[in-house]
C-alpha cells in the first residue's frame, strides 16, 4: 500500500485543442512596452489631428535623439546592475570643454570635438574605477561625478553660454538623407551597433552574466571589473556624443544643458523593460521606451499641456514600469 501511496502521479496527456491559441501566442510574443507605445500613439492620434503627420513623426525622433543616445549607454550600465546619474552632467561638461577649447584657445573644432568626447570617456572611466576597484556604490560614485561635472561646466565659463560654432557643424542638424535627419540616422546606428555587441560578441553577452550574478560570472572566467569599467566608459562617450548633437542643433553650449534629461534617460531604460536589479534589458526595449517618452512629450506639447506637468507624467510612467517588472517576477 505504501508503494501505491508514494507512486508518482501520471499527468494526463493534453487534449486536442487545449493550450493557447496561435493568436494568444502571437500576442504574448509582442513585448509589453510595444503595447504601451501603440496605446499611447492611438490616444494622441485620436486627440490631435497633427500627431500622425510625417513631419511630426520625424520631429519626435529628432527631439529625442540625444536622450536616446544617452539612454543606450545608461541601459548597458543598468544591465550590469549599476546606475549612472552623471550622463546629463557629462553631456554638459563635454560640450562646454569642446566650445571652450575652440573659442578661447583657437583649437580646430574637429580636435576640440574629439577632446569633448575624450572628457566623456574619462568621466566614464572614473565612474567605472570608483564603482569597481574603489568599491563605491555606483549611485554614490556617479552622484559625486555628476556634481563635479556640473561644477566644472559652470566654472570654466563662469556660467555663461558659448555660441558661434562653425557653420559646417551647425548644418549637420539640418542635413537630410532621403528625407531622414542625420541625427536620426546616427541614433539608429548607435542602437544597432550596441545591439550587435550585446548579442553577438562575448564581451557584450557577458554583461547579462555580470548583472545576473557577478560572483558566478567572475568564477566562470569573465573579467568582471574590466568589463564594468568598459561599460561606464561607453556610457560616458555616448553622453559626450549626445552633447555634440545638441550643440549642433542649438548652435550653442550651455553649462546646464542635458542635466534636466536625467529623469528621461532613466525612464527610457526602465520603461523599456530593463530591471534595476540588473541582468535584463536590451536595445529593442530601450528604443521602444525612448519612443514612448518621445510620444508622451510630443503629444502633450501638441495638446498644450503645461511643461511643468510633463515630468509628472513621466514619473507615473516610471512607477508603472517598475510595478509591472516586479509583478512579472512574482
Amino acid at each position: 500500500m505504501s508503494d501505491l501511496n508514494h507512486s508518482p502521479r501520471v499527468s494526463a496527456a493534453p487534449r486536442l485543442g487545449e493550450g493557447p491559441s496561435p493568436l494568444k501566442r502571437a500576442v504574448a510574443a509582442v513585448p509589453g512596452p510595444l503595447w504601451g507605445l501603440l496605446l499611447v500613439c492611438a490616444v494622441f492620434a485620436w486627440l490631435s489631428p497633427y500627431f500622425l503627420t510625417s513631419r511630426n513623426l520625424i520631429n519626435i525622433f529628432s527631439q529625442v535623439s540625444e536622450i536616446g543616445i544617452m539612454a543606450a549607454g545608461a541601459a548597458l550600465v543598468i544591465i550590469i546592475g549599476g546606475i549612472d546619474l552623471s550622463v546629463g552632467a557629462v553631456l554638459a561638461v563635454s560640450l562646454m570643454v569642446n566650445a571652450w577649447l575652440y573659442r578661447d584657445f583657437g583649437l580646430p573644432f574637429g580636435l576640440s570635438a574629439l577632446a569633448g568626447l575624450g572628457v566623456g570617456a574619462f568621466v566614464g572611466l572614473i565612474n567605472g574605477v570608483l564603482s569597481t576597484y574603489g568599491r563605491i556604490q555606483p549611485f554614490v560614485a556617479t552622484l559625486a561625478t555628476m556634481s563635479a561635472c556640473s561644477g566644472i561646466a559652470l566654472f570654466i565659463t563662469n556660467g555663461a553660454p558659448i555660441t558661434g560654432f562653425p557653420e559646417w557643424f551647425t548644418n549637420l542638424s539640418r542635413i537630410r538623407l532621403f528625407g531622414i535627419p542625420l541625427e536620426m540616422i546616427l541614433l539608429f546606428a548607435v542602437y544597432l551597433a550596441v545591439a550587435f555587441w550585446l548579442h553577438f560578441r562575448p564581451t557584450g553577452r557577458s554583461l547579462y552574466a555580470i548583472g545576473g550574478n557577478e560572483e558566478v560570472a567572475r568564477l566562470s572566467g569573465i573579467r568582471t571589473r574590466r568589463v564594468k569599467v568598459l561599460v561606464y566608459v561607453i556610457a560616458g562617450t555616448l553622453a559626450a556624443l549626445a552633447g555634440l548633437i545638441l550643440g549642433s542643433r542649438l548652435d550653442s553650449a550651455h553649462p546646464t544643458a542635458g542635466i534636466a534629461d536625467l529623469l528621461s534617460v532613466i525612464a527610457v531604460v526602465v520603461i523599456g523593460g530593463a530591471s534595476l536589479a540588473g541582468g535584463s534589458g536590451g536595445m529593442l526595449g530601450t528604443f521602444i521606451g525612448l519612443l514612448i517618452i518621445g510620444v508622451l512629450q510630443n503629444g502633450m506639447a501638441l495638446l498644450n499641456v503645461s511643461p511643468n506637468l510633463q515630468p509628472v507624467v513621466i514619473g507615473v510612467a516610471i512607477i508603472l514600469a517598475v510595478m509591472l517588472d516586479r509583478k512579472s517576477k512574482i
